[in-house]
């Protein structure tokens, strides 16, 4: 039996015809669906009172859809998956870890340890409750989510992500190449030691912003901190505005252009600071060398 689904914005290796479909089952049986190729999983569950794991462990090209997981390791080493409209909850326990190639759309993902050294995972329109989302995987776009973890994308790479609402403690930390557009962050801290990242359009409220970053670009975008964007290389702001910034750009080479105040900023290390009103400048306790040229209102201060 061949089934087929519709095409439209799928990625080039996405699955489009099935040799088997599996429909309204339940599976709680060790590694039950193991090593499967070419499956169509609708309206069925994982999980139960055998207590198995790893359902679908060593699998490619299959869709699954409509269907609940309450089962740990339920998707390791898969390759060319579609997931839709499927609940991850909180018995599920590390569900995808080294996969690549999916497609993930419309998801509850409300399970610990979520997305682990996985590789070219697109996910559209999901609702992520999951600590430790994201760890060292690479070539993921993300669009239209909500996200809500902790230690998020740490040592991420290649990640695309726009009109995503991102909360918890510790956001994008050693995060390499990434583009985050449209989209809300709010965060205890954010994108520590990160490299090669642009912001656009977004709003930022974090308490320690980006220290240790090199290469950071932001655009157009809202920043609400207390003391950001220290001890940074090659960092830009572009049209930006600030909100409760204390002591910014400690030690950072930076190039900024900033609409409205800024509260205070303390020993940039160089560069240009351009901004309409500063409460304070601090150039006092320098262990190096400081050589930034600041402006406010046109009128250079340092």
């Amino acid at each position: 039996m061949q089934t087929e689904v519709a095409t439209e914005q799928l990625p080039k290796w996405a699955p489009t015809s099935f040799a088997q479909e599996l429909s309204g089952q339940s599976f709680d049986a060790e590694r039950a669906l193991y090593h499967s190729d070419g499956l169509k999983v609708t309206k069925c569950h994982f999980g139960g009172p055998l207590d198995g794991e790893s359902a679908l462990k060593e699998s490619s090209n299959f869709l699954v859809e409509d269907s609940t997981f309450a089962m740990r390791y339920v998707m390791w080493h898969d390759r060319n998956f579609i997931m839709r409209g499927c609940t991850f909850n909180e018995e599920t326990r590390a569900p995808l870890w080294y996969d690549e190639h999916g497609l993930i759309e419309n998801c509850t993902l409300h399970s610990v340890k979520n997305i682990r050294e996985c590789h070219d995972i697109i996910m559209r329109g999901c609702d992520i409750d999951s600590e430790e989302f994201g760890w060292k995987s690479s070539d993921i776009v993300m669009t239209d989510c909500r996200l809500n973890s902790v230690y998020t994308f740490l040592e991420a790479k290649n990640l695309t992500l726009k009109n995503v609402k991102a909360t918890g403690k510790y956001a994008f930390q050693y995060v390499e190449n990434a583009v985050i557009e449209d989209s809300t962050i709010e965060t205890k801290d954010l994108l520590w030691h990160a490299k090669n990242v642009t912001v656009k359009n977004c709003t930022i409220s974090t308490e320690y912003f980006a220290w240790y970053s090199d290469g950071l670009t932001l655009i157009n975008c809202h920043i609400k901190s207390l003391q950001p964007l220290c001890y940074c290389k090659n960092l830009k702001l572009i049209n930006c505005t600030m909100e409760h910034a204390d002591r910014a750009f400690e030690y950072s080479e930076i190039e900024a252009t900033i609409k409205g105040h800024v509260d205070s900023i303390k020993n940039p290390l160089s560069g240009s600071i351009s901004c309409d009103s500063l409460g304070e400048l601090i150039t006092s306790e320098q262990v190096r060398p400081c050589h930034c040229a600041v402006y406010v209102a046109g009128k250079q201060l340092l």
